[in-house]
C-alpha cells in the first residue's frame, strides 16, 4: 500500500474522533491528497488546516460502536513513525497543512501503541523542525511516563471518555475501565499545572459518544462541568451515535443530530456565558428539551429576570437574554456613553438577534414594538 492510500484509509478511520464543534466536516479539503484535512480553530482564534489521521486502525479493543473494533471485517494498515512523520512533513512543506491531529487504535498494548505515536511527534519536532500545532490523543491504560512525554511534545492532549460513568461505558466498551481513561487526564492536569501552563498551551479536551449507552444529558453535562472545574478542561466534544455495519450496535437507531446540537449549546452557555450546570433545565428523565434552545428554556423558567432594561443591565445580565451573546452584550455596555438603544434596529447594529430578544427586554422603559408572548 503506497503512502497516499495509507493517508486515505487512516484518515477515513480517524473521522470518528471529533475535534471541531458539532462534528461538522464543513470546509474540508476535497482533493485526493487533502480529503482528511480539516479546519481547526486554535485557542487564539486562528484557523489552520489540520491533518486528522490514525497511526494504525488495527485495534484489539472491542468497543461495540466503533468502526475499528477487533474482529470487524475491514481493511487494516498502519504507519511507522518514520512514514507518518515524513508524510506529514511533506504535506506541511507544500503548504497543505499547518497542524496534526493524531490518534490510534490499540495494537499490541496501549503502551506500545502510544510509543509509536510519541515517536512520530518526536520525529516531527526534532528531525523536521515542525513547531506547529499538534493534538495528540492519549490512549487508555498508558503510563504516567507516556503522559509526561505527550505533554512535552503536544499543544493539546485528549482522552475519549466516551460515556459519563462506568455504568454507561460498560454498555458500549465492556473491556474498558473508567479509571484507565481518567488517570491520564489527571496526570496531564497535574503536569500542566506544575509547568505554570507553559506546556500543552491548548490544554486538554475529551469526547463523548452520545446516545449509544442510554446516558441522559444531565449526567453528560454534570460531568462536563466537573471536568472544567477540577481538570481545567478546555473543551467538551459530543459525537451523536451513528450505527456502523459489522458492529454489535449496527441495528440500534442513530442519535438525532439535534440532541448533539443542544448539548453543544448548553456547553457553550457554561463556557462562554457564565451559566452554571445548576442553571440548565432538563426534563423528568434528565434530557434537554429539543424543541427550544437551552438558553430560552432558562429564560422562560425565570420570569423574575424579565423584562430586562437594556440601558441598565450589566454585560453578564444581558447575556441571559435570548438573542444576546457576550460580544453584543459588551458592545451594548461599551456603547451606552455614545448612543441610546431605543429600537430593535439599534440592537441589530451591534449583533443582537433582536426578534428573539424582544419579548425579554425594555428599551428606555418601553417594551419594543415587536412582541412575542413571554409565557407559553
Amino acid at each position: 500500500m503506497d503512502m497516499l492510500q495509507k493517508i486515505e484509509l487512516l484518515g477515513a478511520s480517524a473521522q470518528y474522533d471529533v475535534c471541531i464543534a458539532c462534528g461538522t466536516h464543513a470546509n474540508r479539503r476535497t482533493d485526493d491528497l487533502g480529503r482528511w484535512i480539516y479546519p481547526a480553530v486554535l485557542p487564539d482564534g486562528r484557523r489552520i488546516a489540520q491533518l486528522k489521521v490514525l497511526q494504525t486502525n488495527v485495534c484489539q479493543n472491542n468497543c461495540f460502536y466503533c468502526a475499528q473494533r477487533a474482529g470487524r471485517d475491514s481493511q487494516r494498515t498502519h504507519f511507522t513513525p518514520d512514514e507518518l512523520a515524513k508524510a506529514f512533513a511533506d504535506l506541511h512543506r507544500r503548504g497543505l497543512v499547518a497542524g496534526l491531529f493524531l490518534s490510534s487504535g490499540v495494537s499490541g498494548d496501549a503502551g506500545r501503541s502510544m510509543d509509536r505515536m510519541l515517536a512520530t511527534v518526536e520525529l516531527l519536532r526534532k528531525r523536521y523542525r515542525f513547531q506547529g500545532y499538534v493534538h495528540l490523543k492519549m490512549l487508555p491504560g498508558i503510563s504516567m511516563a507516556h503522559v509526561e512525554q505527550a505533554v512535552r511534545l503536544a499543544d493539546r492532549v485528549s482522552v475519549n471518555l466516551e460515556a459519563p460513568a462506568q455504568e454507561y461505558l460498560s454498555r458500549i466498551a465492556p473491556e474498558k475501565r473508567y479509571e484507565d481513561l481518567t488517570s491520564p487526564m489527571r496526570w496531564a492536569r497535574d503536569l500542566i499545572r506544575a509547568s505554570g501552563r507553559r506546556s500543552v498551551s491548548a490544554g486538554q479536551t475529551t469526547q463523548f459518544v452520545v446516545g449509544a449507552a442510554g446516558e441522559p444529558d444531565r449526567e453528560l453535562l454534570s460531568l462536563g462541568s466537573a471536568l472544567y472545574r477540577d481538570f481545567d478542561l478546555r473543551r467538551l466534544y459530543f459525537s451523536a451515535f451513528q450505527p456502523i455495519a459489522g458492529t454489535p450496535l449496527a441495528d440500534q437507531p442513530a442519535e438525532r443530530p439535534l440532541r448533539e446540537h443542544r448539548l453543544y449549546q448548553s456547553d457553550f452557555l457554561m463556557r462562554q456565558y457564565r451559566f452554571r450546570f445548576e442553571d440548565l433545565i432538563f426534563d423528568e428523565n434528565g434530557f434537554l428539551p429539543l424543541d427550544v434552545d437551552p438558553k430560552q428554556v432558562w429564560a422562560d423558567h425565570h420570569p423574575e429576570w424579565f423584562p430586562m432594561e437594556i440601558g441598565r443591565a450589566s454585560q453578564w445580565e444581558l447575556v441571559r437574554v435570548p438573542g444576546i451573546g457576550p460580544k453584543s452584550a459588551a458592545k451594548i455596555v461599551n456603547g451606552r456613553h455614545e448612543t441610546s438603544f431605543r429600537s430593535l434596529r439599534d440592537l441589530k447594529r451591534v449583533g443582537v438577534l433582536a426578534e428573539r430578544a424582544a419579548p425579554y427586554i425594555l428599551l428606555n422603559g418601553i417594551r419594543p414594538g415587536y412582541q412575542l408572548p413571554l409565557w407559553r
